[in-house]
């Protein structure tokens, strides 16, 4: 597919500098260097000035209120990048309800940092970051997602212990090893004719709608799951299936596969154990949603993969 990388979180081509992530001398080093700098996360939001990600020095005072643990997310212009979560810090009339909406619209700002300094939803600003901070901090919030929910030994149970820089964990009592988790996904784009499938989710915001996506299962190819996904929740025999682009999604830790099928039909029979509407959306009412006119399907996200293969396919830009 054509600027298939170009897509939210796609990639900028970031020096990951893998080889150096065993290497306590050279990371002390890379601490040191004045050029280094700190993205910071709490409780999964992002630290930001307008669309730009906030990037400290590493004795900035807003660590005081970080955990123990850092991550080295790599070299930016041969310039160091780590990656620091103060989730321990409660700010003043924290509004938990707020909070806990679908997408957090709430901020909230260090009493160490200047104005305009502030956390938010990564939701809220993906789309304009640039695609280096992109890559950046959905590396960044998906490890400290693991981290968070992988502290135990999936073997014996014990406490592991951070690794390689953020990218492993260590159980000391049965020495097993253990590696940040990806979660493989299909959302597909199905077609019949001049019509693309939608369906929406009943804890989804009125008026949302997206395509169709699900889990691969272990022993499953894509293609396969495609079909199956389709099959299970809207009752449709999807035909020939191909593989458009990717995006790494941080919420908490997957990879989406992004693919085109061929329904076999028109007939709809949803699961409500799966879904909660599905429908065929034509091209005429998909720029209607694009528009913001369509009587029933808000636009999509932007940032989104969703949005990302629907706003080709309108273009004819899919092969």
């Amino acid at each position: 597919m054509r600027n298939s990388e170009s897509v939210t979180f796609g990639g900028s081509g970031l020096d990951r500098a893998a080889e150096l992530r065993g290497d306590d001398a050279k990371l002390a080093a890379l601490w040191a260097d004045k050029a280094a700098r700190v993205l910071v996360l709490w409780r999964g939001k992002v630290l930001v000035d307008g669309t730009a990600l906030v990037r400290l020095p590493v004795d900035h005072a807003v660590f005081a209120d970080a955990s123990a643990g850092w991550l080295f997310l790599g070299l930016d212009q041969g310039a160091p990048v780590f990656a620091r979560d103060i989730s321990g810090w409660e700010p003043d009339g924290l509004d938990q309800a707020e909070m806990a909406q679908f997408i957090d619209p709430s901020q909230q700002q260090h009493p160490a940092l200047p104005a305009g300094q502030v956390f938010v939803e990564l939701r809220s600003v993906m789309a304009q970051l640039s695609p280096r901070d992109a890559e950046l901090i959905a590396s960044a919030k998906s490890l400290f997602d693991w981290h968070r929910t992988h502290r135990f030994c999936s073997a014996c149970g014990v406490e592991s212990k951070m690794t390689m820089a953020g990218w492993q964990r260590d159980c000391p009592s049965c020495e097993r090893k253990h590696f940040p988790r990806t979660d493989p996904v299909v959302i597909m784009l199905i077609t019949h004719g001049n019509s693309v499938l939608m369906g929406r989710s009943p804890q989804w915001p009125e008026g949302m709608y997206s395509l169709l996506a699900g889990f691969v299962e272990p022993g499953e190819t894509i293609e396969g799951a495609v079909r199956r996904e389709v099959f299970e929740e809207a009752g449709i025999k999807v035909g020939a299936v191909d593989y458009l682009a990717s995006q790494p999604w941080p919420y908490p830790s997957s990879l989406m596969f992004g693919c085109k099928g061929v329904a076999l039909s028109r007939d709809i029979t949803i699961d409500p154990v799966e879904i909660e509407h599905a429908l065929w959306v034509t091209r005429e009412e998909m720029l209607e949603v694009h528009a913001g006119t369509h009587p029933v399907i808000k636009p999509a996200r932007v940032g989104a993969i969703a949005h990302f293969l629907v706003q080709h396919w309108l273009a004819d830009q899919l092969d």
